[in-house]
């Protein structure tokens, strides 16, 4: 994975002081890391044993990533997005931020009862959205498999609100 760390920029006192954040641009760019980021980020998730109706992306960065492993492993996408942006009736949940809350939505027909459904996004940090997301496949009755990321910081403990659930990150941080 040191071929993927070393394509992820690191821009310190960003977006405030104190904080390194992990620009993925430099990685989208670069057709070989994108292409092996794809490939790792779906295994475990591939085959008849494993199979995948479903894949979700969350707004923004998730996006990138879900309709791509969608295609890769023989799934559709399903965006989960901020309040009032998708058109049809939506099914919602709010949830607490390290300051202040959010609200993510999801179309009321996009997950069916029974349907095996993986989340894909960017980042694992808290945990707070991708357990938000969880909430909102098991109110329309779907089986999350797995959540995949990117990036996880591990000094954050996000994983720590998913327990249970089988997660997969392909770079972990611990500073």
């Amino acid at each position: 994975m040191n071929e993927l760390r070393e394509l992820i920029r690191e821009i310190p006192d960003f977006p405030k002081p104190g904080i390194l954040f992990y620009d993925i641009t430099t990685l989208l760019k670069d057709p070989q890391g994108l292409k092996m980021t794809i490939n790792r980020m779906s295994e475990g998730f591939t085959g008849h044993k494993h199979k995948i109706d479903t894949v979700i992306g969350v707004e923004a960065r998730g996006f990138i990533f879900a309709p791509a492993l969608a295609y890769h492993i023989g799934a559709g996408f399903v965006p989960v997005r901020k309040p009032k942006k998708l058109p049809g009736a939506t099914e919602s949940i709010s949830y607490d931020l390290e300051y202040g809350s959010d609200t993510l939505e999801i179309h009321s027909d996009a997950i069916q009862p029974g349907q095996r459904v993986l989340i894909a996004d960017d980042l694992l940090a808290t945990g707070g959205t991708a357990a938000a997301v969880v909430k909102l496949v098991e109110k329309l009755g779907g089986e999350v498999a797995g959540l995949t990321f990117l990036v996880e910081l591990n000094f954050l403990n996000g994983r720590e609100k998913l327990a249970g659930y089988d997660i997969h990150s392909l770079l972990r941080y611990d500073s």
